[in-house]
Formats: structure tokens, C-alpha cells, sequence
């Protein structure tokens, strides 16, 4: 495995005496994918959260980089980029305006404003107000906030839910981009092409608990061009599967 960026040891959650997450582990490289996958409830958005620090493992470890969110808060987080599953944008501000209030928090110099909104192509479309955008340029402008100061570590949940094929596409090719930064990157899904598109390593979650991991590629000698559609259907019900297209 390339350099290590991030590593779950045996995380486990427990909310009201109820275990939500149970015992995960698994670890991340430099410049590697992984995509987070399973049906509603199946933990992958607690595992995001307790990553990015919003919550914290009742048990078990997350480091980043080698650092803890419990012994180095400050290290810990500018080790990671964070694109949520949905944000409310501020009312009247440009797309650079918007990123130049979230550089001014990190100290990050207007070039690379510039650059991140080129990045993500939204460069054409800078001065207009964020709430004139679609869904679609919205997490484009989410993905760009990430991506600002260079993080090792990207963490985005459910980055292409209820969007059109086409941010898919871009979805896919900016995370490829990424990848060839440098970056980790780890993201939850329900768009199974997505993940077999871009990610190298699939994590399928069920009740909180890892059903099956492996390369995308052990997935596809497994099932043959299905892939993960039929690993997804084999370990939820054909039902399951149906709600995901």
C-alpha cells in the first residue's frame, strides 16, 4: 500500500447504549480511493462525520497522518478537505466570494482561489451568486472549498446523490484529478458506477459493520460485468439493489 494517510483501528459508535458502528478498521493511502458503500443506515455518513471529527469513535482510534483529533485538534484538521452531503451557501455571495471568506480562514492567497475554481470549472461562472446555481455547480463549488488548501485527506458524503449523469461524469474525473495529486480520498455513495469508476478499493457496509471489502477490480473477476451491482444485490436482496438505480 502507498504511504499511509488515514487508518480506522477497531472504531466502534455507540448513541443511547446502542452500537451503530462496529469495530471498523481499515486504512487508506496516498493518491488511493476508497468508496464507502450500502444501503440507508448502514453507518456510512457516522463513519465520515467521526473522520472529519463532527463526532467521535466510542471506541477504537482514526488517525490522520498520524495524528489523533483527541491529542492534536487544530494538526488534525487541516489534514483534511471536507465536501458534506449538503450546505447552506451564504446569502448573496459569488462563487469567489464564497471561497475567498473560506481561504481567509486557513490564510489561503487569492492565486489559489482562482485556481481551484479553474479546477473544478466554475471560472466562467465566478462572479454569479451561489444561489443562482444548480445542485450540480453547487458541489462543484463544495468540492473546490475542499480542495483549497491541499489537504492529504478528502472526505465528501454522498457527493453525487440526487444529481445528473453529467456531474457525474465531472464527479468522477475530479476525484481522478485528485487522486493524481496526491490526495486520499474516501466517499459514501449510493451510485454504484460511480464507485466502480473511480475508486480502488470498496467498502460495503451493512447494520453498521463491514459485509464485504476488496479491490474494485476483485469485485468485477467476482461478479463479471455486474460488479459491484451484484455484490450489492447479493448482500442486500435483489429488492435492496432496485432502490439504488
Amino acid at each position: 500500500m502507498a504511504e499511509s494517510v488515514l487508518q480506522l483501528s477497531r472504531v466502534r459508535k455507540e448513541i443511547q447504549k446502542q452500537t451503530i458502528i462496529h469495530d471498523v478498521s481499515m486504512q487508506l493511502g496516498r493518491g488511493e480511493v476508497l468508496a464507502l458503500c450500502g444501503g440507508n443506515g448502514a453507518g456510512k455518513s457516522t463513519i465520515l462525520r467521526m473522520i472529519v471529527g463532527i463526532m467521535q469513535p466510542t471506541q477504537g482510534t482514526i488517525e490522520v497522518n498520524g495524528l489523533q483529533w483527541g491529542k492534536n485538534r487544530r494538526g488534525y484538521v487541516e489534514q483534511i478537505g471536507y465536501m458534506p452531503d449538503d450546505y447552506l451557501f451564504g446569502q448573496g455571495l459569488s462563487a469567489q466570494e464564497t471561497l475567498q471568506f473560506w481561504a481567509s480562514l486557513r490564510q489561503i492567497s487569492r492565486s489559489r482561489v482562482l485556481e481551484v475554481l479553474d479546477i473544478v470549472g466554475l471560472t466562467a461562472v465566478r462572479g454569479k451568486p451561489v444561489q443562482s446555481f444548480s445542485k450540480g455547480m453547487r458541489q462543484r463549488l463544495l468540492f473546490a472549498q475542499a480542495l483549497l488548501a491541499r489537504p492529504p485527506l478528502l472526505v465528501m458524503d454522498e457527493p453525487t446523490n440526487g444529481l445528473d449523469p453529467y456531474w457525474m461524469d465531472s464527479f468522477v474525473n475530479l476525484v481522478r484529478f485528485a487522486k493524481q495529486e496526491g490526495h486520499a480520498v474516501i466517499f459514501s455513495t449510493h451510485q454504484l458506477q460511480v464507485a466502480e469508476a473511480v475508486a480502488d478499493t470498496v467498502v460495503f457496509l451493512k447494520e453498521g459493520a463491514i459485509a464485504q471489502e476488496g479491490p474494485t477490480a476483485m469485485f468485477q473477476e467476482k461478479y463479471g460485468p455486474f460488479g459491484l451491482q451484484a455484490a450489492f444485490s447479493e448482500l442486500f436482496g435483489f429488492q435492496a439493489a432496485q432502490q439504488q438505480e
